[in-house]
């Protein structure tokens, strides 16, 4: 238990880091939560789906060029583990409201990176309890310090 509790944390680092530079508008630190695979994907909302590393990359780097730095939190972390795969399920809340984000995680050379971002409009922030949220990993809120938004 100790060994995924550990492993778990890894991945809400990963995710934490991704939203962080997001907030920031850091693109190169969000390049870098990502897996170099050519096999990535992401769903921003209202958009089609854009598969492979150019296009992936080019998608942030345009909402960076257009926006810079975003009001945005990551709360509601949930992370699943299935193997040398995981999964957070989060809301992504700013000021104009929220949307429930899944960012998909694979192992790359030892380091946790995400290969799948998709977010889009959700009716509430309900938390299920099925899974280990940051509440349980450490002392911090539920809402973390992580920070998002496309």
């Amino acid at each position: 238990m100790e060994i995924q509790n550990k492993t778990l944390k890894q991945i809400l680092q990963v995710n934490r880091a991704f939203y962080d530079a997001f907030a920031a508008g850091d693109f190169l630190t969000v390049k870098q939560t990502w897996s170099k695979s050519d096999q990535i994907s992401v769903i921003h909302p209202g958009s089609v789906a854009l598969h492979g590393h150019k296009a992936v990359m080019a998608s942030w780097e345009l909402i960076f060029e257009n926006s810079g730095s975003h009001d945005i939190k990551c709360i509601n972390e949930r992370v699943y583990l299935a193997g040398e795969s995981a999964y957070v399920v989060c809301n992504e809340v700013f000021p104009e409201g929220q949307l429930v984000a899944t960012n998909i995680f694979v192992i790359e050379n030892g380091l946790w990176r995400m290969v799948h971002h998709q977010a889009g409009p959700c009716p509430d922030s309900g938390q299920g309890d099925d899974s280990l949220s940051n509440e349980d990993l450490s002392n911090e809120s539920p809402q973390g310090s992580s920070t998002l938004l496309h």
